[in-house]
């Protein structure tokens, strides 16, 4: 058995640990009237997920293989490495920007405006998903000017 078999059984064997332990404390912790709006929420979370943040990843990385001579794959996995990030924040957020629009019956429950805090979220992540590619091609261009070109050799 190779080694990257063993890992992928080893991950496999913790992701299955950690569902059983959530779902015991789901079942222990958790009012069985929360249910369906856990329910719901996964079910959300999945169709924003496959039909949203997996086709714009996907797509993003099509766009710039097809558009760029070409784009080193550190770059695409940056590029995708945001977008899945900023994805998962607006997952996580955007029930408190609705929340927030129908009203709550105190104003100290949601008292952020969470629009405005996912907005400057996704400038900063777009700002430093720029400067890591900025830098990484700063570098591979400064190793590519040390290494000898062939035709010199």
């Amino acid at each position: 058995m190779t080694v990257v078999r063993r890992w992928q059984i080893g991950l496999l064997l913790l992701g299955l640990a950690l569902l059983a332990v959530g779902g015991v404390v789901l079942l222990q912790e958790v009012s069985p009237k929360r249910y369906l709006g856990i329910l719901l929420w996964f079910a959300g979370a999945l169709i924003i997920h496959d039909g949203i943040i997996a086709p714009l990843v996907f797509l993003a990385s099509v766009v710039m293989r097809k558009t760029a001579a070409r784009v080193p794959a550190v770059v695409i996995a940056i590029v995708q490495g945001a977008l899945v990030i900023g994805g998962i924040i607006t997952l996580i957020v955007l029930p408190e920007i609705v929340k927030k629009s129908l009203g709550t019956l105190s104003s100290s429950i949601l008292p952020q405006d969470y629009a405005l805090h996912l907005g400057v979220f996704w400038v900063v992540l777009i700002v430093l998903a720029g400067l890591a590619v900025a830098f990484y091609l700063a570098m591979f261009a400064r190793r590519q000017k040390l290494r000898p070109s062939a035709d010199q050799a």
